[in-house]
């Protein structure tokens, strides 16, 4: 039989009538530590202890918690009934308490909780604050693994030197100003003893410390936290969604944001060809906002969240990269490419190569890709001076379409002339939507050369004969983008 003995948050008044007498009853006594209040009264009670925290335990807190819970299952193998005393009650915060019952399960040993009052119970009473708002429980060794909630008040416990306090310290300034009050509470629950200061968190590391501090920090409101980290951008989004939020954000719908991420993607482009990195990290701001705002969404519908979101991607991404994740052989991006298709056809259920793209996509990057992957099947030119053959043939047919002033059939041709440049662009590892948009924009820039020319000679445009348009265009094209 094990005994699982709370020794309460402070002195022997704390600890409960039956902690006391399964430590009476026990063949042998294990402290956790002999550094608590209640333990004088033991030893005046003549209960004779063994403590388990000795030198030579790790300093990590999760493997120093795992070797305290093995020392306690070597001494049952000598006594029974065993009672291991630990500070508080020996279900909160106690980490060696979990791998004890866990071995205990594991060996059939039956095991007896016998609880006395926690510490949070004092440094509740010590600052007469309620907590059915919520409450976090963190190890100061493991605040950095926590996800912090700001929003709930938070007991940060074994917060026992400045070193750790200093850690805790810059963990929490994710989330609150410097100057954002918190308590530090010390000797909770004992008489007399119990001492709470507040102090600005910036002072956090600069206190004294020992084993019966606790640190309390009170919920944040929305005005007063910090919101750092994706973390942070998340709650952000999530705080203009709330009720307390932004009227034009709260109105948004997926229907409603369309337009925004259109407009964001191509502000990305524009940024990428001024070659703007300022630019460009604004603007994939501005386009990551458009994917955690139709993940709110989503989350409030019940749909999925930004965090499922994430792991369906990282899962789709090792998934088809089974030459990085597993032992599949691709020796050229080519394989890749086809590696691609063929898994993602099998992961959606499609049965052919083209299905699968958007016909939302602008209609030459559409091309390029319905191409890209009919070549991958094998369904391709030799080379690009037979695509070059098949052009001419397409104007060919342009000019008979255009010449029986046949409107469908011409509108036909012009998408056969069309998809016919793609391949040649896609031959030429040219992206056609790429090559385009550089041409309209040198065409934007030469026009506008030309205005300011007439302007400077007090002729309008519309003035100027073919011939001397013609000779105006060809200036310009020599003044803006001059050929070699």
């Amino acid at each position: 039989m094990l005994y699982l003995v709370g020794l309460g948050a402070g002195g022997v008044q704390e600890m409960s009538a039956n902690a006391l007498g399964a430590l009476r009853r026990a063949a042998q006594v294990l402290l956790r530590t002999e550094n608590h209040p209640a333990v004088a009264s033991l030893r005046l009670a003549g209960i004779p202890y063994i403590v388990l925290e000795t030198p030579d335990l790790p300093a990590e807190p999760d493997a120093r918690a795992r070797a305290l819970a093995e020392k306690v299952m070597r001494h049952l193998q000598d006594a029974n009934p065993v009672a291991y005393a630990v500070p508080g009650h020996p279900l909160i915060a106690e980490d060696s308490v979990r791998y004890v019952l866990d071995m205990a399960r594991e060996q059939n040993i039956p095991v007896r909780i016998v609880p006395s009052r926690s510490f949070v119970e004092p440094v509740l009473e010590a600052l007469n604050y309620e907590m059915s708002q919520g409450l976090q429980l963190i190890d100061a060794g493991a605040i950095t693994r926590i996800r912090l909630n700001p929003t709930v008040a938070q007991i940060i416990y074994q917060i026992e030197t400045p070193e750790l306090a200093g850690r805790a310290k810059a963990e929490l300034l994710r989330y609150y100003p410097p100057d954002f009050r918190v308590a530090l509470v010390h000797a909770a629950g004992m008489e007399g003893a119990t001492e709470v200061k507040e102090i600005p968190l910036a002072e956090l590391d600069q206190q004294r410390y020992d084993p019966l501090t606790t640190l309390f920090v009170p919920p944040a409101t929305q005005r007063q936290r910090r919101y750092t980290g994706f973390e942070g951008l998340v709650a952000v989004v999530a705080t203009l969604r709330g009720p307390e939020g932004c009227p034009w954000d709260k109105e948004q719908t997926p229907q409603s944001l369309k337009p925004y991420l259109i407009e964001e993607a191509y502000e990305v482009l524009e940024a990428i060809d001024r070659n703007d990195p300022a630019a460009l990290k604004e603007e994939l701001g501005d386009l990551l906002l458009q994917v955690l705002m139709h993940s709110q969404l989503a989350a409030e519908a019940g749909q999925f969240t930004i965090d499922e979101v994430i792991e369906s991607l990282i899962a789709k991404l090792i998934s088809r990269h089974p030459h990085v994740f597993g032992d599949v052989d691709a020796r050229d991006a080519d394989t890749v490419l086809k590696n691609w298709d063929r898994i993602k056809r099998e992961q959606r259920g499609h049965d052919s190569i083209l299905e699968g793209v958007p016909r939302a996509m602008p209609a030459l990057l559409r091309a390029l890709e319905v191409s890209k992957r009919a070549a991958r099947a094998g369904f391709e030119w030799d080379s690009v001076f037979g695509v070059l053959d098949k052009l001419h043939e397409e104007e060919t047919e342009l000019r008979e379409a255009l010449q029986q002033s046949a409107r469908e059939r011409v509108e036909q041709e012009i998408g056969d002339l069309l998809f016919t440049v793609v391949n040649i662009a896609r031959h030429a590892k040219v992206n056609p939507e790429e090559s385009l948009r550089q041409m309209v924009d040198r065409f934007i820039q030469r026009f506008q050369w030309m205005e300011e020319q007439a302007r400077a000679q007090g002729r309008p445009l519309e003035s100027l004969s073919p011939d001397e348009w013609e000779a105006l265009w060809q200036q310009a094209k020599q003044a803006l983008h001059p050929t070699p």
